[in-house]
């Protein structure tokens, strides 16, 4: 018995050591399954994030079926002024040089922010291009970030309603030039090409089927604040009724 007793000591103890080695290894596995995994669900993570970065990247592009307006003044401002224009229309020139200042005095003020729905009104109804080029620059200019200076640029060098000067690239080009940075290669080549066609055709027609009739119509927080003459907007009027949105 003694002898017995030992062996199965013996026997035990190499079970025992078994299943310790089993359970290791065991044990090891879940590690390099739950490493794998991880790995797996990071890459789907970083995925995931690249795609949501292309998308909100792409809005504007060739075949979208958006058309945002350009924005300038903080997203988060309380007044909102939605604005419809173009660049041939000698009333929205009119508008620009009357309240443009006020307007970024507001904005910088951080209580407004601006929505311009670029048009192509007067090609329509002269005939010409110059509204549609003038456009696809400013939308170039967008993209550098230099909307807002090019945008006062065009209004001050305005040519008379009849004349198509804006058809010009050249000369959309050579205004860029009064915008510190804008004018190089890149937004030479955007321009030239019409990178910005098929937005501002999209902008032109979502302005048509909009129900406004005219050029320039402005809204205040989606309600139009200008084209009631027996109660003309003023720069200090348009001034009240955002301050009274803070």
């Amino acid at each position: 018995m003694s002898q017995n007793s030992k062996d199965g000591g013996k026997r035990s103890a190499r079970e025992r050591l078994r299943a310790e080695r089993e359970r290791d290894k065991a044990a090891e596995r879940r590690r390099r399954s739950l490493k794998a995994g991880a790995l797996v669900v990071g890459a789907l993570a970083l995925a995931t994030g690249i795609g949501a970065t292309v998308a909100s990247m792409g809005g504007d592009e060739k075949g979208s079926q958006s058309a945002k307006p350009v924005t300038v003044g903080r997203a988060g401002a309380p007044a909102k002024l939605t604005v419809y224009e173009d660049f041939r229309c000698p009333a929205c020139g009119q508008f620009e040089n009357a309240f443009g200042g006020t307007i970024k005095s507001l904005e910088r003020a951080g209580k407004l922010k601006a929505e311009y729905h670029l048009v192509t009104l007067i090609d329509g109804n002269m005939g010409g291009r110059g509204s549609h080029e003038a456009a696809n620059a400013a939308a170039c200019a967008r993209d550098k970030g230099k909307f807002a200076p090019y945008h006062d640029v065009l209004y001050r060098n305005q040519p008379g309603e009849q004349q198509d000067a804006f058809a010009s690239t050249q000369r959309l080009i050579q205004l860029a030039g009064k915008v510190d940075g804008l004018a190089d290669a890149g937004f030479k080549e955007c321009v030239t090409s019409g990178r910005h066609d098929d937005w501002v055709k999209r902008s032109d027609a979502a302005f048509r089927s909009s129900g406004y009739k005219g050029t320039p119509t402005v809204l205040l927080n989606g309600k139009d604040i200008f084209s009631d003459q027996s109660d003309p907007l003023t720069p200090a009027k348009l001034r009240r009724l955002v301050e009274a949105k803070s």
